[in-house]
Order: C-alpha cells, then sequence, then structure tokens
C-alpha cells in the first residue's frame, strides 16, 4: 500500500538555500541566468532530483503536502512559487511551531490518518517528534534524492516503519 500523503521539509530536505535556511535570506527573490537568487545573489536550488520525485508522487497519485517551522512562512511560499512547485502540494503547514502542530492540521485537512503519512525532514528532533504521532518518517541527511525516496516508498509499503 502506497501512502496517501507524503510529507516534505523545506530548507536542507527539498532545498538548498546556499547552505542556510530560507528564513535568513534576504529578499526580495528574483531570477538570474536561471536560478532563484535573493538580494544577496544567494542561490536557492531545488536538490537535482526533487522535481523527479515530485512527478513520481504525482504519477502515483499520492497528495503531497509541506511542513515547514520557517520564521518566515511569506519568504518560504515566495521561493515556492519561484521555483516552480506550488501545485504539486495540496497541502501546505508553513509557520514556526511544532511539527507535531502541522502533522496535526494536516491529518485534519486531509482526513488522512497518520498512519498513511510519510514524511521527510532533515532535522532528528522533528523526526522524533513525529514518529510518535505513528507517521513514517525518514531522515533526510544530505537533500532528498531518488536513491533515499524510492527506498522509503518501498519500505512504507512493506510496512516497516514504527516497529
Amino acid at each position: 500500500m502506497l501512502p496517501k500523503l507524503i510529507v516534505f521539509d523545506l530548507d536542507f530536505t527539498l532545498w538548498d538555500c546556499d547552505g542556510t535556511w530560507c528564513d535568513c535570506l534576504s529578499p526580495p527573490f528574483g531570477m538570474e541566468s536561471g536560478v532563484v537568487m535573493d538580494s544577496t545573489k544567494r542561490p536557492v536550488t531545488l536538490y537535482p532530483d526533487v522535481k523527479q520525485i515530485l512527478e513520481q508522487c504525482k504519477a502515483l497519485d499520492c497528495e503531497m503536502a509541506l511542513a515547514s517551522r520557517t520564521e518566515q512562512p511569506a519568504w518560504a511560499l515566495s521561493l515556492i512559487d519561484s521555483l516552480g512547485i506550488t501545485s504539486y502540494f495540496a497541502f501546505s503547514e508553513i509557520y514556526p511551531s511544532s511539527k507535531v502542530l502541522h502533522f496535526s492540521s494536516l491529518k485534519k485537512a486531509s482526513t488522512f490518518e497518520f498512519s498513511q503519512m510519510l514524511f521527510f525532514d532533515d532535522e532528528s528532533r522533528n523526526i522524533s517528534e513525529v514518529s510518535s504521532l505513528g507517521v513514517a518518517c525518514v531522515h533526510v541527511t544530505q537533500g532528498l534524492n531518488q536513491s533515499l525516496f524510492d527506498a522509503s516508498l518501498q519500505r512504507f509499503q512493506q510496512n516497516h516503519f514504527n516497529k
């Protein structure tokens, strides 16, 4: 069985903001030679496999959501739009709060159970908090890539999370 909802963190999971978090950038954001940049010319780039992974989720008919604890939600939303990925996500919880609150809101909005969700994040504390809800969680250590995604999807299908 596939997850009903696949949830992604932003910073260091879907994108790299020149080695920092998006709330440490300097808007406004613009495009320069096809690359999203902040006002100080810091690039914001999706990890190489991210668009392919989002397309794969779409082809599998899995709903997608974002969960980010950024201090600057408007900046994150602007970057999501600038990177051309807004349309992939049915739900988003982007604000400075616990990921437990984010997931409680996602559960309510999506009507999916925690056990039907798969979550990718780079921070161990978020993985620990959210896995306690019964969500299948994957620690992303160097940006999301196809190999990690495929292995996580297979593990979810085999029901090897949270055991």
